[in-house]
């Protein structure tokens, strides 16, 4: 699934190849939105909101997107098309003044709204680390849920929105906390968060390969490593798999690090 600072450099990059341009035919391939027509309006910006993608409109709609899994963006030259190989999963495409065209691929949430009524799409979000939201409060909701694994809550985009799966386990990580600790006693969770919000926003913008290690290889401390040395203790890492965890997510962790 896409991590919150991926969506980000998504929403940048089509913020600056799209923001200000005409829509001058639209195809939107959902049941619920296939008679929507954006032709006429003008894209006035793309915005991340946690992993949610937003591109609104001067007629005030947003074209509201979540990635997870499989879903892209990108945009398209004068003249060129999807391969035929792809076409089966286009979900929608806006053809611009310019010739190019948008398209979405393969996305499993798409939503056409007004834009005032954003909030009902990502109006669940607890703070986002990528915007200037409190970390005060984020660490709150996460501790909020109590016995819960902090793993769990750090998950929970309901509490803190932008961190996926492997940004979470290298913090827990690089803060020496065991993501089975609950989430009521997980220590020095304002310090976790708000080096989440650092390392988000430098991977945003110069670390698009997520490195945490800053080493050529391995580029992560634990996550994906399942059995291989930690890089600080040497001891195997631990590995849980997906369908062994209550938050039904793969976990990876040092036994000794994370004690």
């Amino acid at each position: 699934m896409a991590e919150g600072d991926s969506v980000a450099r998504i929403a940048a990059r089509l913020d600056t190849a799209t923001a200000g341009s005409l829509i001058v035919h639209s195809d939107v391939r959902h049941p619920r939105f296939a008679t929507v027509d954006l032709a006429g309006q003008r894209i006035l910006e793309w915005r991340a909101r946690g992993k949610h993608l937003l591109s609104r409109t001067d007629a005030g709609l947003t074209v509201h997107s979540h990635l997870r899994m499989t879903g892209s963006w990108s945009v398209l030259r004068p003249h060129r098309r999807l391969p035929a190989r792809v076409m089966p999963q286009l979900r929608i495409a806006l053809g611009l003044d310019d010739g190019r065209t948008v398209v979405g691929v393969a996305l499993p949430v798409l939503t056409v709204l007004r834009t005032r009524d954003e909030h009902t799409v990502v109006g669940h979000l607890g703070p986002d680390l990528l915007a200037d939201d409190s970390i005060a409060a984020a660490a709150e909701r996460v501790a909020a849920a109590g016995e819960e694994a902090i793993i769990a809550a750090l998950l929970d985009q309901r509490r803190v929105a932008g961190l996926g799966n492997m940004w979470a386990q290298e913090l827990l990580f690089l803060h020496g906390i065991s993501p089975w600790r609950t989430a009521a006693t997980a220590p020095g969770l304002d310090a976790l968060l708000t080096d989440a919000r650092r390392r988000l926003r430098h991977a945003v913008h110069t670390n698009p390969a997520q490195n945490t290690t800053g080493r050529p290889t391995p580029r992560h401390w634990v996550y994906g490593r399942a059995r291989r040395p930690c890089l600080r203790c040497a001891t195997p890492i631990a590995f849980r798999p997906a369908e062994l965890t209550a938050h039904g997510r793969e976990t990876w962790w040092c036994p000794v690090c994370q004690a």
